[in-house]
């Protein structure tokens, strides 16, 4: 079912604020990179999967239509930080403050690269949502952990090749893109298969304190649909 009342549940709203932290906060430290067992990534690999999660647990409890919602709103909520950004990194600085090198570095970011990042979340993320939803009616709910898993393998997959190759395709040899590929794709996966039992149970306390399991049968899966 899919039930409108939950857009005033307190745990639904708090949810939706974490997803979208959990957006701003990996879009605002991508910047950053670090070095994990060898491989070189950004650190928003850090958080961003549990964008993911929390997308995963919007359908399998709420419903693809208000998980369709979730990710329109973090996607507009990243959009008016991009500009906030920008303007502030343009706004004339006073001679004597000298850091304002390192905060365009931190908060400036270029066209390419807001592209990929766009572009990338609102597909990896209606994949993911579109997918899970479908696999649950089809499964009729059951093995959960199929339908997560799943479902990010290609969500993830989406999202990890259009972000590196909008951003850096012929900036660096081919052989590191594709290294920088598979490195974040692994990672990614790897993260949310380690992390599965933990959303077994968040799934299932959210599904028992809001009274809520959706199963989105004859739903019109256009992610430019808000009805």
């Amino acid at each position: 079912m899919d039930n409108n009342n939950n857009m005033r549940s307190m745990l639904f709203m708090t949810l939706v604020c974490l997803f979208v932290v959990g957006l701003l906060l990996a879009n605002l430290i991508a910047g950053k990179l670090i070095v994990v067992f060898g491989w070189t990534l950004p650190a928003a690999v850090i958080i961003f999967p549990i964008t993911y999660i929390l997308g995963d647990l919007f359908t399998e409890v709420y419903g693809f239509r208000q998980t369709r919602r979730i990710i329109w709103l973090g996607f507009f909520c990243n959009l008016i930080a991009v500009i906030v950004f920008f303007v502030t990194v343009k706004l004339p600085h006073p001679s004597f403050w000298p850091d304002q090198a390192a905060y365009s570095s931190v908060f400036g970011t270029t066209p390419r690269i807001l592209v990929a990042s766009f572009v990338s979340y609102l597909t990896g993320e209606f994949l993911n949502s579109t997918l899970l939803s479908k696999i649950k009616v089809a499964t009729g709910g059951k093995k959960l952990w199929f339908r997560t898993i799943g479902s990010s393998v290609v969500g993830q997959g989406f999202d990890t090749l259009l972000f590196i190759s909008i951003a850096f395709w012929g900036l660096y040899p081919n052989n590191v893109i594709f290294q920088m590929i598979l490195f974040q794709y692994i990672w990614k996966l790897s993260y949310e298969i380690i992390l599965t039992p933990f959303v077994y149970l968040a799934i299932s306390k959210v599904k028992k304190i809001e009274g809520i399991d959706s199963f989105d049968t004859s739903i019109n899966y256009n992610p430019f649909s808000l009805r």
